[in-house]
């Protein structure tokens, strides 16, 4: 069997005349199994649904058989589409047709056909949009990590070193003996950890650790110790 290439959006389909003729029914057949397993069908995946400017340029292609000139919606099935059109009539005719059509029609290799100017604009723009989405992907994970760096990692070892230095200068500052140095120690680190809502200084957050450090050299004990 003999069948006219016919070409959309870079893949070959088949009319409803086409692949009726190939499965040996007729077009009211192919129509009325789409109607009634519609929700199966995808366009874009089993078909193409052309109407309007976009069937005008199609006719305009001449790739069409003369007698749909008037047509006002222009069905085309794809390899897919074509296997579940088999599927519902499932007769030994059509599952032939569609093994013939899978090795002579659907994959058989030609010249790569050059998109039109309208074709190449919509392959950029696709391109363009795909580019876009990625980025704003990227972005959200940059923010997120972000967000988790400066909301959720605590301090490392050498900058709880450094607090932990700070606070017992700060201490040594202020206060004249051992025992005074004991409990303005435990008054500091409790004060810390009220004032930045942690179990202990290490948990500080490392956006607050400028914060904690201003905190600790301003700090006054609430007594006064000689």
């Amino acid at each position: 069997m003999q069948l006219s290439v016919i070409e959309q959006n870079g893949i070959r389909v088949l009319t409803t005349n086409q692949l009726a003729e190939a499965y040996g029914t007729d077009t009211k057949m192919i129509n009325r199994n789409f109607q009634r397993n519609s929700e199966r069908y995808e366009q874009g995946k089993h078909f193409f649904a052309l109407s309007g400017e976009e069937l005008r340029e199609f006719k305009g292609s001449r790739q069409i058989d003369p007698n749909l000139k008037f047509a006002s919606i222009l069905y085309l099935w794809t390899e897919k589409g074509a296997w579940l059109h088999a599927k519902s009539l499932s007769t030994d005719k059509a599952w032939d047709a569609y093994e013939m059509l899978v090795d002579d029609y659907y994959r058989l290799q030609q010249q790569i056909k050059p998109l039109s100017e309208k074709e190449q604009l919509m392959a950029a723009m696709k391109l363009t949009l795909d580019a876009n989405k990625e980025i704003g992907e990227i972005k959200s994970e940059i923010v997120e990590l972000r967000d988790k760096v400066e909301n959720q990692i605590t301090l490392d070892h050498g900058q709880q070193r450094r607090i932990q230095r700070l606070i017992g200068s700060k201490v040594y500052e202020v206060a004249s003996n051992e025992e005074h140095k004991r409990l303005l120690f435990a008054e500091l680190h409790r004060e810390i950890k009220d004032r930045f809502g942690v179990a202990s200084y290490k948990d500080l957050k490392r956006q607050e650790m400028l914060k904690a450090i201003a905190y600790i050299e301003s700090w006054v004990p609430r007594k006064a110790v000689g």
